[in-house]
């Protein structure tokens, strides 16, 4: 059998987007409470997630979701990464969320600086995965949103953000021009 370059580097994407979801699964979380939330888009719905992004770009008057769609039009995959919003209970002892505690946090709708925390250390794992698989990556705050406006984690998820990743003869994640 002969499987083509194509086929071997989409087989390679997945594999690294595969490893990825591991490491941020496996990344450490403060107080050991664990709300990360991952996955992979292919097909159909990275498209919807490409589209999705340039329907935000013009309500939300950001350029760079264009550039950035069509970073998601090229990649073989995208891997999301977003927090089920969970309060530690630290109490006043924290106030790393601008609150006088959890309670407050809760009531005025405020984030866990905890959370924040959580995923960045999840993504900077799954960015080391997609590194040491040799796939070009790039985290986008852009993808994230749109992905949270089309629920691709489910409506109780926040904090998401999204990793592009590419085989190809050159990374389409640098050298980009803003529209």
């Amino acid at each position: 059998m002969i499987y083509s370059a194509k086929d071997m580097e989409t087989r390679a994407a997945l594999d690294a987007a595969a490893r990825m979801c591991a490491a941020a699964r496996t990344a450490p979380k403060t107080k050991g409470k664990d709300g990360l939330v991952t996955c992979v888009v292919t097909g159909e719905e990275k498209e919807q997630l490409a589209d999705e992004l340039r329907r935000l770009a013009g309500e939300l008057q950001l350029a760079f979701f264009l550039r950035d769609a069509d970073n998601v039009d090229v990649s073989q995959a995208v891997v999301l990464f977003g927090m089920q919003e969970q309060r530690r209970g630290i109490g006043a002892g924290c106030r790393y969320c601008h609150s006088a505690d959890c309670g407050d946090c809760a009531e005025r709708d405020g984030l866990c600086a905890f959370d924040a925390v959580d995923v960045g250390i999840a993504i900077g794992s799954a960015a080391a995965a997609a590194a040491d698989a040799r796939v070009d990556s790039r985290v986008m705050f852009s993808v994230g949103r749109a992905a949270k406006s089309l629920a691709l984690l489910g409506e109780t998820v926040t904090l998401v953000f999204g990793i592009p990743i590419s085989i190809s003869g050159k990374s389409p994640f640098f050298d980009r021009k803003p529209k």
